[in-house]
Parts: structure tokens; sequence; C-alpha cells
């Protein structure tokens, strides 16, 4: 499937999401990790049940990538994607979420997200920097501003 209309998807669920957590965090019958506890539990079967059909069907994933990932690697899954993207990003977001206007945190979180993608790619993965990548960055982030502004 096409990369854009993965990412089309992801961004629908996310804001879906987010609006019926945000709609919970409102009530304050929960706090922002009970409702990250809660998202976690539910999503992990669903990505473990993904995970093996892919290994089962696609031949999309390494089988037995466990055995011979190397230490370096395995940091970076387990530090940089697991702990950063998935604990720490969470804890922020939904304790945004909780005092703040979804219409303004939503709008912060993904955008500074993909701008330091770019950045990050640009000078750590040495991926190719353009004056198209530098502006749209820059329009991204001024729209946000814009949106969010007081």
């Amino acid at each position: 499937m096409n990369a854009v209309l993965l990412a089309i998807g992801a961004g629908v669920c996310w804001g879906i999401g987010e609006l019926f957590t945000k709609s919970v965090l409102h009530t304050k019958q929960v706090g922002p990790i009970t409702a990250i506890a809660v998202r976690s539990t539910v999503a992990l079967p669903v990505l473990w049940a993904a995970y093996l059909i892919a290994m089962r069907y696609s031949g999309a994933e390494r089988a037995g990538w466990w055995r011979t990932i190397e230490t370096p690697v395995l940091l970076k899954l387990v530090l940089g994607s697991g702990l950063v993207a998935g604990a720490a990003a969470m804890i922020f977001f939904y304790s945004a979420l909780s005092v703040g206007e979804i219409s303004r945190v939503k709008p912060i979180a993904f955008t500074l997200a993909p701008a330091v993608a770019v950045l990050l790619g640009w000078l750590i993965l040495q991926e190719p920097m353009t004056l198209r990548k530098g502006i749209g960055v820059v329009m991204i982030l001024a729209g946000v501003l814009l949106l969010t502004g007081r």
C-alpha cells in the first residue's frame, strides 16, 4: 500500500482516537496515565497478532530477529522507540490533553514531530535537506503558530 495512504490512515485514526481520549480525560474519571495504560493494554494484543500474521503470510518482517539483532540496534529500538516515543511522548501528550484544548495540543505535538524528524533525518541520518523541505517545515510551523496562538 502507498506510504501516503498509510500515513493518512494513521492521522485519521490518531485524530479520532485522541478526540475520544480528550473526551474521557475531560470527565476527570481517569487521568492521563490510566488512559495510556488502557490504550497500550488494548493495543498490545492487536499489535502482536498483526506481527504474527506478517511473519506467517507477508514475509515483510524478519523471522527470528531477536536472535540476531545487534546490541546497538536493540538499544535504539528499546530506548528510542519504546521509551522515548512510546512511553515518554505518550505521557507528555496525554498529560497535555488532560489540561489543554485538543485543538491546540494535537497540532503542536503533531507538528513538532515531523519538524524534528526532518531535521534529525538530515543531521543524523544524512537524508537530503532540500529548499522545498525547509520551506515546508517553516510553513507547517507557521501554520500551527497561527492555529494555536492566542
